[in-house]
């Protein structure tokens, strides 16, 4: 049986937003990061992330340097009691003028997780920093939902209408973004 997941975008919106992260000494958790993760991890629901890296494409950092940041980013979490499966960390290692599908606002790393994982995409959500996340959220079948971490709140002042995606909700922080689907969760459940 297919199940709900939440998929997140990483810079901006787990951790901060400090351009191309070539060194896993600079990954840096955002504040509600830990306790909102967790939250999931208590709700049983998949956690799965899907961000963009194309500093690989532009050779400011190697595919294995990517696994040393995403290993020290589970570690952070781990102290605070919260994970993430090594399995549902998904990267578009694509430049924006490679052809791909793998990139968002594509939809194809989320579908790919779907697939993978027998995730039920009309049940899942999609949270990020950006409105490409929202195009992205759209393009797949989920929710989007921006927090205003990151580039979210320059984005939300700026693209607020103007996107053909917009969110279905806009949070303060990921902890906020957690609570609200979980409630929008037990509303459909």
């Amino acid at each position: 049986m297919s199940s709900p997941a939440v998929f997140l975008d990483r810079d901006g919106t787990i951790n901060e937003e400090l351009g191309y992260i070539s060194d896993p000494d600079r990954v840096f958790l955002l504040p509600q990061a830990i306790p909102a993760i967790r939250r999931l991890n208590e709700a049983g629901l998949k956690v799965v992330v899907i961000t963009n890296q194309s500093g690989i494409a532009r050779g400011y950092f190697l595919p294995h340097t990517l696994q040393d940041i995403h290993q020290r980013l589970q570690d952070l979490l781990a102290e605070g009691g919260a994970h993430l499966d090594s399995e549902l960390i998904y990267y578009c290692p694509h430049g924006p003028e490679d052809p791909c599908t793998c990139r968002k606002p594509q939809p194809g790393l989320i579908k790919q997780a779907a697939q993978e994982h027998d995730l039920d995409l009309s049940k899942s959500y999609l949270i990020g920093d950006r409105y490409r996340d929202m195009e992205a959220a759209a393009n797949a079948g989920v929710k989007g939902i921006l927090v205003l971490t990151g580039y979210g709140r320059g984005e939300y002042e700026h693209l607020r209408g103007l996107s053909p995606a917009q969110p279905v909700y806009v949070a303060p922080d990921l902890l906020d973004a957690v609570e609200w689907i979980l409630a929008d969760l037990n509303k459909v459940l």
